[in-house]
């Protein structure tokens, strides 16, 4: 297998400037870009494996020996993913979302989603899925692939499709696709999605400084939200990627921790990250065994995970989350409620068809709590399946389970790691919740799944 380095991490920062809005920031009035960003980190590129016969192999090294080792890199595929996490005995048991439809909220969309799914389910030997369907927003212009704002929301799309899909490959997928990343156009998807009974799970791979938001678009976005939750629907939000703080208005990291929006919004289930090892001590095989998995914080990100500054505790967390912890929120929301391998070390493959440059084009690592969201979307099909239901809106059930000991039989406890991220001290994981990695990760499809 031929590799390609791509120059550094991209990251995306600088990417999303522009003047939308404004708010009250330190008691001054400041302009704030009303943009949401996608959470996503793209590493290494990997040229496909061509076997003999001229037929595309389906592993890249990710799953059958360590990828770019000498770089600290490797990889998962779906086979090792769903083995980690509990969901591989379900699929094979003919659980695989049948009968569910995940909505994924992304801006602009790829003029290659299908094509790249395409791609992705032939290297990995999955089934199409049953549909696929991208809704492009009304006044949504033609995709501009020399535009980087657009090429990373492209990413992003692709990453969450494919990835979703991975983990439930019965169920249904629509992306609604907002015209632009302002506030109010995402806003206007959601809304959109939810207006319409789009589905029962909703996957959210996007975030900014809760600060940034307007007071306006805060209260019509928790609207949204407690709209969602009325109506049954899971909603999942990556928690970021820059450990306890992130990127302010002009993509710049604040040196302080400070917490991310939609994932400190009560109304959502907030996924935030870890490094998974899984199969061998040198190899991510997926035969092999869970090693286990720690806060993600391996040079490229680190997990989201903090308290807001704006939402009270709510019940669930109030009444389920023991003294210490209560005391750490100070009367305040933390998140993230639950976490999923979020990694560049380990991370995921995804297939990219959209790029000018065809040279481009191919299958690249991404790491990033945006994986997350959507495969746990992906296990929340499964479960909605099993059970013949929505599972709606969980973090009560998962609090509760939690306080009284029952996720200690379908989940992982992470108790390793911190989000400290570039000089800004986060959170360190402990035994039971944190604000480092919420619950843990699925062991057994999660406990939705009992």
């Amino acid at each position: 297998m031929h590799l390609k380095t791509v120059a550094g991490v991209n990251r995306w920062r600088s990417l999303f400037a522009g003047a939308a809005a404004f708010t009250l920031l330190a008691s001054m009035s400041i302009p704030v870009v009303a943009e949401m960003r996608p959470l996503h980190i793209r590493s290494e590129k990997a040229e496909p494996l061509v076997a003999a016969g001229g037929t595309v192999a389906t592993h890249f090294g990710c799953e059958t020996r360590p990828f770019n080792l000498s770089k600290g890199l490797f990889c998962y595929g779906p086979a090792a993913i769903r083995k980690a996490y509990g969901v591989f005995d379900l699929i094979n048991g003919g659980i695989t979302g049948k009968g569910q439809t995940i909505v994924i909220i992304d801006a602009y969309g790829s003029p290659t989603l299908a094509a790249d799914l395409a791609a992705f389910d032939s290297v990995f030997g999955l089934p199409d899925p049953p549909s696929i369907t991208e809704f492009h927003m009304p006044g949504s212009t033609p995709f501009d692939n020399t535009d980087p704002n657009q090429l990373g929301w492209a990413e992003e799309s692709s990453l969450d499709v494919q990835w979703a899909h991975a983990i439930a490959p019965g169920a249904d997928i629509i992306l609604v696709a907002a015209v632009t990343n302002g506030d109010q156009d995402i806003l206007d998807a959601q809304n959109y999605a939810i207006d319409h009974k789009l589905g029962k799970i909703m996957s959210e791979s996007f975030g900014e400084l809760e600060f940034l938001e307007t007071p306006a678009l805060l209260a019509a976005n928790e609207q949204s939200y407690q709209r969602a939750r009325d109506a049954n629907i899971s909603v999942f939000a990556s928690a970021g990627d820059d450990g306890a703080t992130g990127a302010d208005q002009n993509g710049d990291l604040v040196p302080f921790a400070t917490p991310q929006y939609p994932a400190s919004s009560p109304h959502v289930t907030a996924v935030g990250g870890t490094n998974l090892f899984f199969g061998t001590t040198t190899n991510a095989d997926p035969n092999g065994t869970y090693q286990g998995e720690v806060v993600w914080n391996d040079g490229f990100g680190a997990g989201g995970g903090g308290v807001s500054k704006i939402f009270s505790t709510p019940n669930y967390q109030t009444n389920h989350l023991s003294r210490a912890a209560l005391a750490e929120l100070g009367g305040f929301r933390g998140y993230p409620d639950i976490s999923y391998n979020a990694g560049v070390v380990g991370g995921v493959i995804v297939h990219l068809g959209f790029f000018a440059n065809t040279a481009q084009n191919g299958y690249y690592i991404f790491g990033g709590t945006s994986a997350g969201a959507p495969q746990l979307s992906g296990v929340t099909s499964l479960a909605n399946q099993l059970n013949h239901g929505s599972a709606g809106f969980i973090n009560n059930g998962l609090y509760a389970h939690g306080a009284n000991g029952l996720l200690n039989r379908v989940m992982h406890d992470i108790t390793v790691g911190n989000n400290d991220f570039l000089g800004v001290t986060g959170f360190a994981a402990t035994p039971s919740w944190d604000l480092a990695s919420g619950w843990g990760t699925p062991a057994r499809g999660y406990a939705a799944t009992e």
